[in-house]
């Protein structure tokens, strides 16, 4: 057996807001597979109950660094797992980067560096803006426009990062699914 870099076991699942990463993730955990929810509704969640300043809505700034310290511990919790089955994240540390440049709010450059420093899997999934499934909640506030805004900026960010990004189709969340597992397989 090869030596593999734990990394590799990292995959991300990226996009815009509501197209359908919750629901995906929800699946892979339901056939057996580590998943890890995003930290931007937790952390918009915890921030409501505080009655915080950390909300995108609030403090764009302030909920942009809660999201990547909240990412980084949650990366090097994963990576502690020695298991060598792939672990599913809703978002990555990249998202946070990504979202900055989207708010148009300058890149702490230790963010960078510490965003290059903390690799997932060079194989990375984004899930394209699909109208059909898009839907506003009291967490999600974004535009259809501002996800596909999203989109675009993730698409770019990870790019840029030297990541591999594969677009998943917009069929049932069974064949979803089966598209990421079959595309890990195969690589």
């Amino acid at each position: 057996m090869k030596n593999i870099d734990a990394t590799q076991k990292l995959y991300i699942i990226t996009g815009g807001p509501g197209a359908g990463k919750t629901t995906l993730l929800n699946e892979l955990s339901n056939n057996g597979f580590t998943t890890v929810p995003e930290d931007g509704r937790r952390i918009i969640k915890e921030q409501i109950d505080l009655d915080g300043e950390g909300l995108p809505w609030v403090n764009k700034k302030f909920f942009a660094e809660l999201m990547f310290e909240a990412s980084v511990k949650t990366y090097h919790k994963m990576c502690a797992i020695t298991d060598m089955k792939p672990i599913f994240f809703d978002r990555g540390i990249l998202d946070t980067i990504g979202y900055l440049k989207l708010e148009n709010i300058p890149i702490p450059e230790e963010m960078e560096l510490s965003a290059s420093e903390m690799v997932y899997n060079k194989n990375i999934f984004i899930l394209p803006p699909w109208k059909d499934i898009y839907e506003n909640d009291s967490e999600r506030k974004q535009t259809w426009e501002e996800a596909v805004q999203t989109f675009d900026c993730m698409v770019e960010t990870y790019l840029k990062n030297e990541y591999n990004v594969i677009e998943v189709p917009k069929i049932s969340i069974v064949e979803r699914v089966q598209f990421i597992l079959d595309t890990i397989n195969n690589l």
